[in-house]
């Protein structure tokens, strides 16, 4: 095992990746903005060094202070956690490169699945079931009109080298399809410097149902179940559990199958998501609801905490030891799910509108008990600035079943105060009445309805 790392991010990822390296007695540096000085995982990091100013071009998105801090401090490994540089081939590649480890998949698989359209090809070729949709870009509206013709109304039009839930739109007709061709296409090139369309079969009413893989050391690539995440504001997540209670033994089983046929087919190694829609309604009976494969994420998941739940297993200690060249510290031929957990994201947002709504925190007390835990990037006294993502802490609760998890969420979220900056646990107290979700049969429209 190495003996320093350091995290290329912040925030809650950051803290969590920290606080493992220092149970392993892992050396953890961090890096951090100027407007990140006072956070917790700087503080909480055996070494810190600021890369910048706020603006995450400047810091945490810039390679060479990045390689610069790795450098003065003597790190020997490098764990991008999720967002930013995370997705980046070439910044993988640059840390390889350096004579560092990277902890994270490779920069090949990476590439590979970076581009949507090329990720849908390569996984309609390894079997992986796809939903209808283009094989290449539309080069323009032209084309993209001619294959929502073919594909049939309603499309999605996703920028094809989006993630995150950023840069998608529904059209429900040509009308539709000229304005959000035109729009997506803006927004890819603005914010991906890649400007390529795709366009896919939409599903009015469907399930977002992902796979956790992890790609050993050794070659192989083992799934660790499914995680649920149908509840979402503008396409992004917003709650996630595991199991989904949308998925039945039989249905688990080829999931799981596909996730891992769409890891070896670009030789995976290290923690990843297979990303899938599941349409519920085609057909009656076990195993006859159809999935198909949205995308794949080749880094650790926010969500991941629900599967370390359900599984047993730390998924950044398994990645720290797939990047190292050892064995993981469970048996892959023995994983089993145990229990249910659910995730909810503790957001500086309006409850009702979903507007970020950052600003100085002055209360904030976490709740604990029996399953219950808090991953959060921030304590009282810090600011929530406006310069990065919303989410300030993910609220984890497990249970022996589904409704005992759901108990304790609501407890949970009854004794989390936060006083500041705006915030969505308004919103979660809600869902968790909520007959829909209560149930488990609910869709990626849950949060409409709500509304």
């Amino acid at each position: 095992m190495f003996e320093s790392l350091l995290v290329a991010n912040r925030g809650e990822i950051a803290r969590r990746i920290i606080r493992t390296a220092k149970r392993l007695g892992i050396r953890a540096i961090a890096v951090h903005s100027e407007a990140d000085a006072g956070l917790p995982f700087v503080t909480e990091a055996d070494q810190a060094v600021c890369v910048g100013p706020a603006n995450p071009a400047l810091s945490y998105r810039n390679v060479e202070a990045i390689l610069a801090a790795a450098t003065s401090t003597g790190a020997q490994a490098i764990h991008p956690g999720y967002g930013f540089l995370s997705e980046n081939a070439e910044f993988a590649r640059t840390v390889e490169a350096s004579g560092l480890i990277w902890v994270g998949p490779g920069a090949d698989a990476i590439s590979a699945m970076g581009d949507k359209i090329n990720a849908r090809n390569l996984m309609a070729a390894a079997g992986v079931p796809v939903a209808p949709g283009s094989t290449e870009p539309a080069a323009d509206l032209a084309a993209a009109v001619a294959a929502a013709a073919e594909i049939g109304y309603p499309v999605m039009v996703k920028a094809a080298a989006g993630g995150g839930g950023m840069g998608m739109g529904v059209a429900t007709d040509e009308a539709g399809l000229r304005t959000e061709y035109d729009k997506v296409r803006s927004f890819a090139e603005r914010m991906f410097g890649d400007g390529s369309v795709l366009i896919e079969r939409y599903f009015p009413r469907v399930r977002h149902v992902e796979v956790q893989i992890l790609g050993l050391a050794d070659g192989r690539v083992v799934a660790l179940g499914e995680r649920e995440c149908s509840v979402q504001r503008r396409n992004q997540k917003l709650v996630e559990e595991s199991p989904s209670p949308a998925v039945s033994p039989e249905l688990r089983e080829r999931f799981l199958a596909a996730a891992v046929r769409a890891g070896e087919a670009v030789g995976y190694r290290n923690a990843g998501t297979v990303e899938c829609l599941l349409d519920p309604t085609p057909g009656d009976g076990p195993g006859a609801e159809e999935f198909f494969f949205l995308e794949m994420n080749t880094r650790l998941q926010v969500e991941h905490p629900v599967t370390e739940y359900v599984y047993g297993v730390d998924l950044v200690e398994e990645q720290f030891r797939v990047a190292a060249g050892l064995a993981p510290s469970f048996d892959p031929d023995a994983l089993a799910p145990h229990g249910h957990a659910i995730e909810l994201r503790i957001n500086a947002e309006d409850p009702k509108r979903f507007l970020p709504g950052p600003g100085a925190i002055t209360t904030w007390h976490e709740p604990s008990g029996t399953g219950v835990r808090v991953d959060s990037g921030y304590v009282a006294g810090n600011t929530v600035t406006p310069f990065y993502d919303s989410l300030m802490a993910k609220l984890i609760v497990s249970g022996a079943t589904r409704e005992e998890a759901v108990e304790r969420a609501r407890g949970a979220v009854a004794q989390f105060e936060i006083a500041g900056p705006k915030n969505n646990l308004p919103f979660f107290a809600e869902l968790l009445e909520n007959p829909e979700f209560l149930s488990g049969d609910y869709d990626t429209g849950i949060v409409g309805r709500m509304r």
